[in-house]
Formats: structure tokens, sequence, C-alpha cells
């Protein structure tokens, strides 16, 4: 099992956390993570609302690739459809040198109205505009001078003259409808999923990855991975994970716009997050494991849950968590050896 940490950045001007105390938050976080061996650190791109205050991430985690040594950087997501693509693959690669080869990269096309309608894009196109910009940004990372005569993009006679440091960065692809899985998997790519945004309970996570799975076996590929990202909050004892997490993931909730609304009990009932105590959470990452689940990506920071308690969160899953972890998966292979 690999773990990766995501932010969103949700800011709340009507409280007293300014825009410069989130991001020495966030970048605190990402320091914290890396010291704690966390796989990578992801952070969200988007416009226009406090439902995130990262409009660039490629500026946000050059910042954080001169405090880190080894956790890998990279966007969830890139919203290709909103930018040209030469300038995205231009400022990724430079994040790629700044940080000696951490590079993440996760891709989407962007789902939200507002976010279309102050670029002043037509969110029916965004599928076709987001499959353009993706051909493009491979080819520009090629390392080869090409053109592209697109219908929302064109280039003509183009070499970058900056280049990502690893040849073949990772490359995810987000996905918010579950169906979608075995499509990323056919083609390829690598793969970002939400469950609690496409999902009813936790039982149909089995069935995401199995369809990734699959996807993968019939397009002849053996070099998948899939991020499946979960609210975490974990505290000494499932009544103070309660007590501590339920206001924070309510503010959060209230800022996704044009989304599904759901409570802190809703995403308890159906079992999409992950919040309690150190058992109770590794009895969820087991379960987890147990459907194919080999990379999660943990949400600690939202709504305003304090810093301190963030913190706290992120190192009792390191420390407590994932050695229970451990020790059931180690345990259950020496168990099917010995049978």
């Amino acid at each position: 099992m690999r773990y990766s940490i995501f932010s969103v950045q949700d800011h709340h001007p009507q409280y007293s956390r300014t825009v410069p105390e989130l991001y020495e938050e966030v970048l605190e976080q990402g320091v914290l993570a890396d010291a704690l061996g966390y796989d990578s650190f992801f952070v969200a791109e988007h416009h226009f609302h406090e439902y995130g205050a990262v409009p660039d991430p490629a500026v946000f985690l050059a910042a954080l690739a001169q405090r880190t040594k080894n956790i890998r950087l990279g966007p969830a997501i890139s919203i290709l459809t909103f930018h040209h693509p030469l300038t995205v693959a231009e400022n990724y690669a430079m994040l790629d040198i700044l940080s000696k080869g951490r590079l993440v990269m996760g891709v989407g096309s962007g789902y939200l109205k507002h976010e279309f309608e102050g670029y002043q894009l037509d969110a029916e196109e965004k599928r076709a505009r987001f499959d353009e910009h993706l051909a493009i940004l491979k080819k520009a990372w090629s390392g080869e001078r090409f053109s592209f005569d697109g219908k929302f993009t064109s280039c003509k006679d183009v070499l970058l003259n900056v280049q990502p440091v690893q040849q073949n960065s990772p490359l995810y692809l987000a996905i918010l409808r579950s169906e979608a899985a075995y499509h990323v998997g056919r083609k390829g790519d690598k793969l970002i999923s939400v469950p609690y945004a496409s999902l009813a309970d936790f039982s149909e996570i089995g069935q995401l990855v199995s369809d990734y799975k699959k996807g993968l076996r019939e397009g002849g590929h053996t070099d998948g991975d899939a991020l499946y990202a979960f609210h975490t909050y974990v505290a000494e004892t499932d009544e103070q994970a309660r007590r501590d997490a339920e206001s924070p993931f309510d503010l959060y909730v209230r800022t996704r716009l044009y989304a599904r609304q759901q409570t802190f009990g809703d995403v308890q009932e159906s079992g999409l997050g992950l919040f309690g105590s150190p058992e109770t959470v590794a009895e969820k990452i087991n379960r987890l494991h147990d459907m194919g689940v080999e990379h999660v990506l943990l949400l600690m920071n939202f709504g305003l849950l304090p810093h301190e308690k963030v913190k706290s969160s992120m190192r009792l899953f390191a420390e407590k968590v994932i050695p229970l972890v451990d020790k059931k998966i180690h345990n259950a292979l020496h168990t099917s050896k010995r049978a």
C-alpha cells in the first residue's frame, strides 16, 4: 500500500484565516508529509471561488519543492481545458526540474460552472478540448519538434526548450463518473478518483477498482496506478475524530457548488470517508486493500480544520495506522503461503 496527501486549499473569507496563512499552513503540511515518508503531495487547481485558493499548482509546488527532499509533487489536477497546453507543459517541466524529478502530473477537464464562465469557455466542449490539449502536452514532453492542427489549439514546428527530468513523467487522469475508470485503464493511463463524489457506498469501490484493472488488462497495459481519494481524520478515539472533523467537513462541503451535498453523517453512513481512531481507520484501509486498492490519497486539510490537528492526524496515520495495516497484510500473506 502507498499513501499520499491531497489538499484542495478551500478558503473561507468570512473567517479569520487569510490566504497567505493558508498557504503557509499547507506548505508546512507538505514538509511534514515529506518527513513522515508519504509517497506524494498533491494540490488542487481552482478559480474564482473559495472552494480552492490555488489557481496555479505549479507555482505553489515549486515553493514546496525547495522545502522538501523526497516526496513527489503534483497537481490534482491541472485543468487542461482552461490553459494553453504548451504553457502547462513548460510550467510543469520546470517543476520537475526544480524538484529534481519528483513531478507526478494529474490532469482533468474541470467541472465547475463558474470556472468555465470565468474563462468564457463552453462546458459542452470540455471533453474534446481536454483530449486535444492532452495530446499536445504529451507531444510537447516527447523532446521532439512537432506540429499539431487542432480544433481549439494549433502548434507549428515547436520544440520546448525545457523538458521534464523524468523521461516518462507519471500522468494521472481524474474522473468523476465511475464508468470512466475502465476507459482510462484501457488507454494505459493512471487514475485519480474521489469515491464519495461518484459512488453511493463503500462497497462499490471494489467494482471501480475492478473496472480500472479490467481496462488495463484489455488494453495490454501492466504499468497502471490508481489514486483513490478520501477525506481523512485520525484521532485517538472515534468520538474525538467526530468532534474534531464534523464541523470542518460540513463547512468544506458547503463550498462545493453544483455537487451532491453530503454531511459528515452522510459520509459516515456511506463509509466513503476515513474518520476515527487508528484502529478504525486501519480496518477500513485493510478492506480497501482486499478490494484491490493499492494507493490511497488522503484529504487531511479541509474546512478550517486547525493546522495543529491536521498535522496530528498526519502523524497518527503515519505512525499508527500504516503499521497496523502493514501487520495485517504481512500476516495475511504469511498465512496464505503456509496454506
